[in-house]
């Protein structure tokens, strides 16, 4: 991501689509198209023309979103017929989280002519998804090591009980922030810095360390105890992709939006990269949950 000050979503903002930002906690600020706004002084994404003066911000993101849940689907049903996979519960849990966040993606950064309010509220449930949904994929990485039970409801509801605290927080935070109801964080909703340390932390900086746990977690397990090499590449391949995605939103993203005359920004290539990211996570995972790897450890696991 660019440098910027710590909190600080202005720049973010003003150089993933301006007015029709697709970064969604953009839709929070006062100077989002959601909230009236005139813009944070960059490229305005406008996308394509509707009928009475409204307009479709960003239909290739739509499109991509529809699809993305679609291949998702697809996973969930594959994972379903691999009957012995360790961890083959957690990793649909992960891939659940993952379809939220692309319905709400659709209203949030897909620009459909919707009520201020409405987006409002999608962006919440948004930004509070991504953030429970990396907690829920930094859970997977330690299943594998075998410390409790892959499968069991002991094991599902400490990932549930402990992804919905961050949900319900993540998402209170952002509601607070957007509809103003105890004005505790209203000093961060109006330029000229739009700087709001808890979103900034909970958004952008702890699902970045969800990450990083996950990709140590699951390196020292196929390295150290599997022992093997090929399912590195996939692991890698995802943060790749991953990396790739975020660097057409945050950098590159304006530089589209203007040659492009607003039609399209990097938002489109970061949907395209995060769905090329998960699928490559569940190819890994696939990878490592062939019935011949040795187990890291000699107990009687469950596998549901």
């Amino acid at each position: 991501m660019p440098s910027t000050a710590y909190g600080n979503f202005h720049n973010f903002c003003r150089d993933t689509g301006d007015a029709h930002s697709t970064l969604p906690i953009c839709n929070l600020f006062a100077e989002s198209a959601t909230n009236g706004g005139s813009g944070f002084g960059g490229c305005d994404l406008r996308g394509i023309s509707l009928s009475n003066g409204r307009e479709l911000g960003n239909l290739g993101s739509i499109l991509l979103c529809g699809i993305a849940i679609l291949i998702t689907l697809f996973l969930l049903w594959r994972s379903e017929t691999k009957r012995a996979a360790v961890g083959r519960r957690e990793m649909q849990l992960f891939l659940l989280g993952y379809i939220v966040i692309e319905i709400c993606e659709i209203f949030t950064v897909g620009w459909f002519p919707l009520h201020g309010a409405v987006r409002k509220g999608f962006t919440a449930v948004h930004i509070a998804a991504i953030v429970s949904t990396l907690w829920i994929l930094m859970l997977n990485g330690a299943v594998g090591y075998q410390l409790l039970d892959d499968g069991t409801p002991f094991s599902l509801g400490l990932i549930l009980i402990s992804a919905g605290a961050f949900f319900i927080g993540v998402g209170y935070i952002a509601l607070d922030t957007g509809f103003s109801w105890t004005g505790f964080w209203d000093s961060s909703t109006v330029g000229p810095l739009n700087r709001d340390y808890a979103l900034y932390t909970l958004y952008q900086l702890a699902p970045l360390v969800f990450l990083f746990i996950f990709f140590v977690l699951e390196s020292l397990l196929v390295v150290r105890i599997l022992g093997e090499r090929k399912p590195m590449l996939y692991l890698i391949a995802a943060v790749l992709l991953f990396a790739i995605g975020q660097i057409f939103q945050y950098v590159i993203s304006v530089h589209i939006c203007t040659g492009t005359n607003g039609k399209i920004n990097g938002g489109l290539f970061e949907t395209l990269f995060t769905l090329s990211a998960v699928v490559m996570i569940w190819v890994f995972w696939s990878s490592i949950t062939e019935d011949d790897w040795p187990m890291p450890v000699a107990s009687e696991s469950t596998y549901t």
